[in-house]
């Protein structure tokens, strides 16, 4: 039998003395030596924690953790006593399952006694050494060998890890490690993976403070209301219900433990990166390559649940910014994620929106490192064009997960705000030009398809109110100055067919001139399209003009104009769609481009002159609104829409300012009260200030009623009720949401 260590260990942590006997450290003795089937059952004394001298001081915050943490392991121990027992078949403990006197238990019931366990100071068992199954159990001069069966790694493998190599001074062991794991799927897979929680923790949440002075009262309490949650959530799965607790993974859920894995990423580059640094770029560069391989040839992963946990983990690395790892390690990530299936891709998405906020302004400043650095050091040719460069285009597809997270992680607009009933493009009817008239075109229209990774995720950036990254970080200049966009148009145009990338699919990286170079294009090949079809009438017997023609007077442009388009509009809307030739009466001249930009710069300059009243201006802003007071018909602003889509069909850039609800307005979307910040901030800034008072004493310190009042383009004033008898009901807590 072992001597028993009478030594005694005191670790001085602030004001507490933790007085400990080695045998309470889950080895078999405290001295290195073998023990006996007797010695292992001997009872252990408990790990107590006394006040120190300084007992007048409360215990500092840090202090107050430590004991509970130092309460929390013990009480571990009594817990998988009671559970698993100390595995000696003469063990004589009551209070060890080993000793066959006590009766299996509930895990709750386990969780339970622990506790009370603890608090009575009960024995405690030594538990068994872990034997290498090559051993020979019955030679007990042997030394016993630990296993290591599982080659995953967590929080506290990779601490133990590091202590170990700080006192052999010596890292080859954190070194293969790293490599071991960090270049393996299947490892990777299964580490810093969440712990279940066991009813043991779930009782210690519920458990006060100080552990040591609980009643049996208030276990039984505590046991009580594990009980009624378990109750519930069986009670939920019966009736099919999907409960947080009962559902494995939600759509933003995974099974990877980001904290741990970011205090574990700590605690590793507290040290000296040198010392382990090539072999986390080699073994990186190895995963990203076999995980590409795997997902665009063998698939054998493409179904994993977890697979996003794998680039959790890369993207998460502090160091991922610097340049060795980005110029090495970030372009074998980005091609690994761009042949993810459209789930999983989702799924990141969601994840990235929900867990790592933070984190993705340095992921974005990274990628467009990427991109910007391949763009001006690569050769480009007309063989080798950037649409070869599968580091830009594998970056730009990675930058696209951003964007989505970026705008699932900002401020959405309700999804209802684009309800309204959208018109069948086929059908060329307008209300205010008469009865509705059958087309002669009878082509399908030429509709762009929305972007798969937005119908997975179920959003429209329509709904950003105000994501996390502001929409302009995402152009990258370099790289729009180098797309050719007649090229790019055609990949876009034929992207079922050729299978090739384009740009215009990611617009939110190219700025907005470049975007523009794609809507000309589009537009170009309309008017050429309408080019043939006229030519091909003229040659059946039915010609008609290939283009469109206004004849207009400089002094009776707006009248001449409109009622030209309007003739147009109503025979057959489809000629719209040509290219528009201008012609002044008693002017020579070939329209080559000047007179239709002369032509529509003079029409906007007399409709947007507040003398005309068609609008209002807002000088806070600089921006135009409709004159509700106006004379005007429905008809002529109808026609004065139709005046601005024919110059941005025919690539002419108009001094237009209208607030932005006007552009959502025009893509289908209702306006909501905070469009009115872009148009008028002050009167935003009292609705919502009236929204948000919390005094009592609302009625008399905003003295607002249901009547407002506005003026006309003359300065008349005139006064609306909101509701009947407005300007006797005031504004107040209960009514201010109707206001």
């Amino acid at each position: 039998m072992t001597s028993v260590v009478k030594r005694n260990i005191f670790l001085r942590r602030g004001n507490l003395s933790v007085y400990m006997n080695p045998a309470n450290r889950g080895c078999g003795g405290g001295d290195g030596e073998d023990t006996s089937s007797k010695s292992s059952s001997a009872s252990v004394k408990p790990l107590t924690i006394k006040p120190s001298a300084n007992q007048d001081q409360p215990l500092s915050p840090e202090s107050e953790i430590m004991k509970r943490a130092a309460a929390k392991k013990l009480i571990e121990r009594y817990f998988y006593q009671v559970t698993d027992g100390c595995g000696d078949p003469e063990c004589d403990n009551a209070n060890c399952v080993s000793s066959g006197k006590l009766k299996h238990m509930k895990p709750n019931e386990a969780a339970a006694m622990a506790i009370q366990l603890f608090s009575q100071e009960a024995r405690l068992c030594e538990p068994q050494r872990k034997i290498a199954r090559t051993q020979d159990i019955s030679a007990k001069t042997t030394p016993a060998i630990e296993v290591d069966i599982n080659p995953s790694l967590n929080e506290e493998k990779l601490s133990e890890i590091l202590e170990s190599c700080k006192r052999e001074n010596s890292y080859s062991k954190l070194i293969h490690t790293i490599g071991a794991v960090f270049s393996n799927m299947e490892i990777l897979l299964i580490s810093f993976v969440k712990k279940p929680n066991s009813p043991l923790e779930e009782i210690l949440s519920k458990a006060p403070s100080n552990l040591q002075n609980l009643k049996k009262e208030d276990i039984r309490t505590m046991q009580g209301d594990l009980d009624k949650d378990e109750d519930s959530q069986e009670e939920a799965e019966k009736e099919g219900e999907s409960s947080s607790q009962s559902q494995s993974t939600g759509p933003d859920e995974i099974t990877l433990d980001l904290e741990s894995l970011r205090r574990a990423y700590s605690a590793l580059f507290a040290i000296d990166g040198k010392v382990f640094e090539s072999a986390l770029i080699n073994a990186l560069i190895t995963l990203t390559g076999t995980v590409e391989l795997d997902l665009k040839m063998f698939r054998n992963f493409k179904d994993e649940p977890n697979l996003v946990n794998i680039f959790l983990i890369m993207l998460e690395l502090p160091c991922l910014s610097s340049y060795e790892y980005m110029e090495r390690v970030l372009p074998g990530i980005c091609r690994a994620a761009s042949h993810l299936p459209l789930s999983v891709q989702a799924k990141l998405v969601r994840v990235l929106a929900k867990h790592c906020t933070q984190k993705l302004k340095s992921l974005l400043e990274s990628l467009q490192q990427i991109i910007t650095l391949k763009v001006i050091t690569s050769p480009f040719s007309q063989e080798y064009t950037v649409y070869d460069e599968e580091t830009v285009t594998a970056a730009t597809r990675m930058v696209k997960i951003i964007f989505y997270a970026s705008i699932i992680a900002g401020v959405l607009d309700s999804p209802e705000l684009r309800t309204e009933e959208e018109k069948d493009p086929t059908e060329p009817e307008d209300d205010h030009f008469g009865e509705p008239v059958a087309s002669s075109d009878t082509r399908e229209p030429d509709v762009t398809p929305p972007d798969p990774m937005a119908e997975e995720l179920q959003i429209n950036f329509l709904d950003s109110r105000k994501p996390v990254i502001p929409f302009a970080e995402f152009y990258n200049e370099p790289l729009s100055d180098v797309i050719e966009m007649d090229k790019d148009y055609t990949h876009f145009k034929n992207r079922d067919s050729l299978n090739r990338f384009s740009f215009l699919s990611h617009p939110f990286i190219l700025t907005p001139f470049t975007r523009s170079l794609g809507l000309y294009y589009d537009n170009r090949v309309r008017m050429y399209s309408e080019r043939r079809v006229s030519i091909l009438q003229s040659v059946v017997g039915n010609p008609t003009s290939p283009y469109l023609r206004l004849r207009v007077k400089r002094d009776r442009i707006i009248e001449d104009a409109l009622v030209e388009l309007e003739v147009v509009a109503m025979a057959n809307p489809t000629y719209l769609k040509k290219q528009l030739v201008v012609e002044f009466e008693g002017e020579q001249g070939i329209d080559e481009g000047g007179v239709s930009k002369e032509f529509f710069q003079l029409v906007v300059e007399e409709i947007f002159n507040p003398d005309y009243g068609m609008f209002t201006h807002q000088k806070e802003t600089e921006t135009v609104w409709f004159n509700p007071t106006s004379f005007e018909s429905d008809a002529q602003f109808t026609l004065i829409g139709i005046v601005l889509g024919l110059a941005i069909y025919n690539n002419v850039i108009l001094d237009v300012h209208f607030p932005m609800v006007v552009y959502s307005k025009l893509m289908g979307k209702k306006g909501c009260f905070h469009d009115l910040k872009d148009w008028n901030p002050t009167l935003y800034a009292g609705l919502k200030e009236l929204l948000e008072y919390e005094g009592d004493d609302m009625e008399d310190t905003f003295v607002q009623t249901f009547r407002i009042c506005y003026q006309d383009i003359f300065g008349n004033t005139f006064n609306h009720d909101l509701k009947e008898d407005g300007d006797q009901i005031l504004v107040n807590k209960n009514n201010r949401q109707v206001l």
